[in-house]
């Protein structure tokens, strides 16, 4: 069973929850644009995860199957008391480790290339938790090894590893202040509102999943604090809406520096020292501004309302997107999908850009609407997959393409 999946109805619903008490309370801890981005960074994330989920579990089943030290049946891991030990030991084993990928993403500068991504919303919440990179499959999967290297089954790795990504879904809200005594054990709402602050006492602390313990033993850990308020983001922010580029924003000022750096060694050390380091010839021909937090302002272009609505709907039909393309996958397999997918990105990226309020937008959403949706709907409709009622299907992909054609005709008159 897919756990992942089974638990995102529920991080929708939660999500939508806290949305409706942020606006019965006037708290205002959701802006639409800010959500949406960190929703569609999700998306590509999972999406993309079709073509690339793969190498982690090669690498997994091949490091288990010929060098694996221990032989761990599957039998051990029962309902039986000593079966939940086994259960409990691998848990603990994932969330150390993970501990130390978490540490590294932050301090080792092509790892924060990948996790930076996580951290790019100024806003926190619900939606914030569902906002992954889509270029960790590089790297991540090699902080797991020993576990594999050790014997620990493969189904009951990626089992605790669903259930350590689940929780650590719930702490990522302002709603839940301080817990006691749980604040002290377990990784909470407070102790990783921490985690995802850009202020000079919170950088680099409280990276463990779901034990807290990690940091206190490692020296990482810090309280939130009153006389502190969380500013939330990162030191160089996205400054725009775009999924695409929110994965490469870090890749893409490493490589600046290692072009322009003149000594060899620095063109490698710019990938792996730690991060923030530049070579001391770049820092001086092309220095960064200092960082004031006091002058700190979200990035929130103005948008008219007509747009807004419109991204919104759109946004609405990329989530229906999502969950066919995902039948579409666990029916047929990645390559069946291709074509989907790339319709679907091509849906956040002009989601993104209407967000900017791009003068340009407009003409590459009427593009994807009179190219991307009809032939993705003729490749629907053409597969035994999923059986549709073509006749039907087409009234609905049809009036899909002139309502929505017509929507934003009047919002970019009145943009």
């Amino acid at each position: 069973m897919d756990l992942i999946a089974v638990a995102v109805p529920f991080f929708l619903l939660a999500l939508l929850l806290e949305l409706i008490v942020d606006r019965v309370k006037g708290r205002n801890y959701f802006r639409a644009n800010d959500a949406i981005n960190s929703l569609s960074a999700g998306t590509l994330s999972t999406t993309g995860g079709y073509f690339t989920g793969f190498i982690g579990l090669f690498f997994w089943g091949f490091a288990l199957e010929k060098f694996s030290i221990f032989d761990m049946p599957l039998t051990w891991f029962d309902a039986s008391p000593s079966g939940i030990v086994w259960w409990v030991a691998a848990a603990l084993a994932w969330d150390f480790s993970y501990y130390w990928f978490h540490r590294f993403s932050h301090e080792i500068s092509i790892f924060w290339a990948a996790h930076a991504v996580h951290h790019q919303s100024e806003d926190y919440n619900l939606s914030t938790a569902l906002r992954q990179t889509s270029t960790d499959f590089l790297f991540a999967w090699v902080f797991y090894l020993p576990l594999f290297l050790i014997g620990f089954p493969l189904e009951v790795l990626l089992t605790v590893k669903a259930v350590n990504l689940i929780y650590q879904f719930w702490v990522h809200t302002q709603f839940v202040r301080r817990l006691g005594v749980l604040d002290y054990i377990l990784v909470t709402p407070s102790n990783h509102r921490v985690h995802h602050a850009q202020n000079e006492r919170y950088i680099d602390k409280n990276y463990g999943g779901m034990l807290i313990l990690w940091d206190r033993v490692f020296g990482t850990f810090q309280e939130e604090r009153d006389d502190d308020p969380v500013v939330f983001g990162v030191r160089k922010p996205l400054a725009n809406w775009n999924p695409f580029w929110a994965n490469l924003q870090v890749y893409d000022y490493l490589l600046f520096d290692a072009i322009h750096t003149k000594r060899w060694r620095d063109k490698l050390g710019v990938w792996f020292k730690h991060t923030g380091w530049r070579p001391a010839d770049v820092a001086q021909s092309h220095p960064k501004g200092r960082v004031d937090l006091a002058a700190f302002d979200k990035f929130d272009p103005p948008v008219a309302s007509p747009v807004r609505r419109y991204v919104l709907g759109q946004f609405i039909v990329a989530i229906v997107a999502v969950l066919l393309i995902a039948d579409w996958y666990a029916r047929a397999g990645a390559v069946a999908v291709v074509w989907p997918c790339f319709s679907l990105w091509a849906q956040l990226y002009t989601i993104g850009l209407l967000n900017e309020g791009r003068v340009y937008a407009t003409r590459l959403e009427a593009v994807r609407l009179m190219l991307f949706v009809p032939v993705t709907a003729g490749l629907f409709t053409t597969t035994s997959v999923i059986p549709v009622e073509t006749g039907l299907f087409w009234v609905i992909v049809g009036g899909y393409v002139v309502v929505s054609s017509a929507s934003l005709a009047f919002a970019a008159a009145r943009r």
